[in-house]
């Protein structure tokens, strides 16, 4: 049981919560930096790092941070990964840096990270905070790429910076369809989570074969009498 819990952690922000698609939240990031592919991994992986570290550390504080400062030491702690972060993209990979520019240290105030923060690691134990921040991570970081790898290739004719159509799309890579990829990858989030969340209403009588000639309805009647009695 306690293995099914830890994996329902991890896989609820990869489709059911994911916190792009179905929560909206980290929109701007999400429109600013996804014009390729390259720079949605790496604002993804940024993020996850941030996460993880980050709802690590306040879970082990939070029978330590008081409550009526736990906003600002969140975001003090929050600040000191991204600062970590923001140094190591830096030294390895400054393509990467100079694409995303601002948005890389805009991480501190990603509503993302303060929210699982507050909504789950201020109040959670290490391992299941981990897992939360992980599984978040990896949504975003799917959300990212998926918008990245459609306003990329129908933009630019290319995916990771090598050409692989003529066509070029150039709204793709603008705001509007920005916008446009977006609104269409919420709906389809919508719709998978619609069609796993549906549920077969059955009734007593269902699997009868005297179902279609029985006029009362006697054993949906003696069902619904014996519910009643229960209650």
């Amino acid at each position: 049981m306690a293995q099914k819990g830890l994996l329902k952690e991890f896989t609820k922000g990869i489709v059911k919560e994911n916190p792009v698609l179905c929560l909206v939240l980290g929109t701007c990031p999400t429109l600013a930096v996804t014009t390729s592919a390259s720079n949605a991994i790496g604002m993804g992986v940024a993020a996850t790092a941030v996460l993880v570290c980050s709802n690590a550390v306040i879970s082990l504080l939070r029978k330590v941070i008081p409550d009526k400062v736990r906003i600002p030491a969140y975001i003090t702690i929050i600040a000191g990964f991204v600062s970590v972060v923001q140094m190591l993209v830096k030294a390895f990979a400054p393509a990467i840096n100079d694409s995303l520019g601002i948005y890389l240290p805009l991480i501190v105030v990603n509503c993302i990270i303060l929210g699982r923060a507050e909504m789950f690691a201020g109040k959670n134990p290490v391992l299941p905070s981990i897992l939360d921040g992980l599984g978040m991570g990896v949504g975003f970081t799917a959300a990212l790429l998926c918008m990245g790898i459609i306003r990329e290739l129908l933009g630019s004719g290319s995916l990771f910076g090598m050409q692989i159509m003529p066509v070029q799309i150039l709204i793709f890579i603008l705001p509007p369809g920005g916008f446009f990829v977006f609104g269409m990858l919420i709906m389809l989030a919508n719709k998978l989570n619609t069609r796993a969340g549906k549920k077969v209403k059955t009734t007593p009588c269902d699997g009868c074969p005297m179902a279609d000639n029985c006029a009362e309805k006697t054993c949906e009647k003696t069902a619904k009498e014996a519910t009643l009695n229960a209650d």
